[in-house]
């Protein structure tokens, strides 16, 4: 096997991982709470996406200082045939974003089944009901 081969298909493997985990992060928010109407769709997207590039950044720092060599490799994987180390090292965070996504998702998702359950009551109402939940978190913690 030559250089080039073996080469072409390690990047082939790294990108090929960060594909696959953004599409299974995406697959598992599809999964689990489908959004019921295009606009709890779209809310959900964006503010998944808002998410992502606020605290994708911040995650991808966190794992960066706990895990230098992976960022490392990936420079080094984005320079394999003299292209921008930065690429490398977009493809190794890219995963990071994706996660730091789908709280957003899913947190998100579920606070529109939750006040949809309460859609006939009133402001106060709802707020008796969130009290209720917060005390029954706190009891069970």
């Amino acid at each position: 096997m030559s250089l080039e081969t073996a080469g072409g298909a390690a990047a082939i493997k790294f990108f090929g991982v960060a594909v696959l985990t953004a599409a299974g992060a995406t697959a598992l928010g599809f999964l689990f709470m489908w959004p019921r109407t295009i606009r709890e769709a779209f809310v959900r997207f964006a503010s998944s996406i808002a998410c992502s590039f606020t605290f994708g950044p911040l995650l991808a720092m966190a794992v960066h200082s706990h895990w230098p060599g992976l960022f490392t490799s990936a420079r080094e994987l984005g320079t394999l045939y003299g292209g921008d180390p930065l690429a490398g090292v977009l493809v190794a965070a890219a995963p990071f974003m994706v996660l730091a996504a789908l709280p957003a998702w899913w947190l998100l998702g579920g606070l529109v089944r939750w006040l949809d359950k309460r859609r006939d009551k009133d402001l106060a109402e709802i707020a008796t009901d969130a009290a209720a939940v917060v005390k029954t978190v706190r009891e069970a913690l």
